[in-house]
């Protein structure tokens, strides 16, 4: 993660969460609020009552993995918190059904980088 350090602090949290825009996936629920710097800062939390520690680690890292992958096609600026639905059953949850949800919500709130390529061909179109 080179654009991106982590919220760990409870006030953090509760400042994205109550002033933040809302979006939603399957899954997964995200809030995302712009800050003032250069770079992106990334939270995850999902409760202790969905399931135990390794599951939860699990999820957590899945979602990390993501992030890191799609990092570099990301604004910066921004502070996400993602949070696992209490609804959604956190024992079948995989790889690909999380990326599908994380990606979905990245394209919902317009957070990838306009392409190059994609401007320039419609552009001559």
């Amino acid at each position: 993660m080179k654009k991106t350090k982590m919220l760990k602090k409870n006030y953090e949290f509760k400042a994205v969460l109550n002033k933040g825009q809302y979006y939603s996936g399957k899954n997964i629920v995200m809030f995302i609020k712009k800050n003032k710097k250069q770079i992106n800062f990334l939270g995850i939390a999902i409760s202790s009552k969905l399931g135990k520690a390794v599951k939860r680690n699990y999820i957590k890292r899945i979602i990390r993995e993501i992030y890191r992958k799609e990092e570099e096609q990301l604004k910066t600026g921004y502070n996400l918190v993602f949070l696992w639905k209490k609804k959604s059953d956190i024992k079948q949850a995989c790889y690909d059904d999380v990326k599908k949800d994380v990606t979905k919500i990245f394209k919902e709130a317009k957070m990838f980088l306009e392409d190059k390529n994609e401007k320039s061909t419609n552009f001559f179109n």
